[in-house]
């Protein structure tokens, strides 16, 4: 298992404890508990900052290109790169095409369309699923900023119309 999924695990598990504290309804607890989650993210937030400012532009690119350090650089919003240019790089990606129809930075929603497949059978993806699954850790990792995807259905091909007509008129062979 990778670094940037054990990561993934690691902020569910803070959420589940979180959600079991709520759950308990001891509300100072739960209160004590978040606050303690948002120290410790200002607390590495400040160390990876002075670590960024220390290393230099060309050294943290390089870093960045990893989805653990990608995802860490992001959240602390220390990431070289645009949040575009990062949506991007994890749609490049993704295990099938998808058109990107817009993000709106304000709801972090992401708007995709699968692309146009060639005309063919006519068979659908068996693993729709587990590819939207691949695409969506992609983007947690790249672009956290990104917090739903919405897809759209993909555009109709239609096959191209076979045109048939007459040959052009040609003098009998005579043997």
């Amino acid at each position: 298992m990778s670094a940037a999924v054990d990561a993934r695990e690691a902020g569910r598990r803070v959420e589940e404890v979180l959600d079991r504290l709520a759950a308990t309804g001891n509300r100072e607890a739960c209160a004590a508990a978040e606050e303690l989650v948002r120290a410790l993210m200002e607390f590495y937030g400040a160390g990876l900052t002075r670590f960024a400012a220390e290393i230099g532009e060309a050294p943290l690119a390089a870093a960045a290109a990893d989805e653990l350090v990608a995802s860490m650089l992001s959240l602390h919003g220390l990431h070289p790169e645009d949040v575009h240019t990062r949506i991007g790089r994890a749609l490049a990606g993704a295990p099938e095409p998808v058109e990107l129809l817009g993000f709106d930075e304000g709801t972090g929603v992401l708007r995709l369309r699968p692309a146009a497949a060639p005309a063919g059978c006519g068979c659908g993806s068996g693993g729709a699923d587990s590819a939207r699954r691949s695409l969506e850790d992609a983007l947690a990792c790249f672009a956290p900023e990104v917090t739903s995807v919405e897809m759209e259905p993909a555009p109709d091909r239609q096959p191209p119309l076979l045109q048939i007509g007459t040959r052009p008129h040609s003098p009998a062979r005579v043997p």
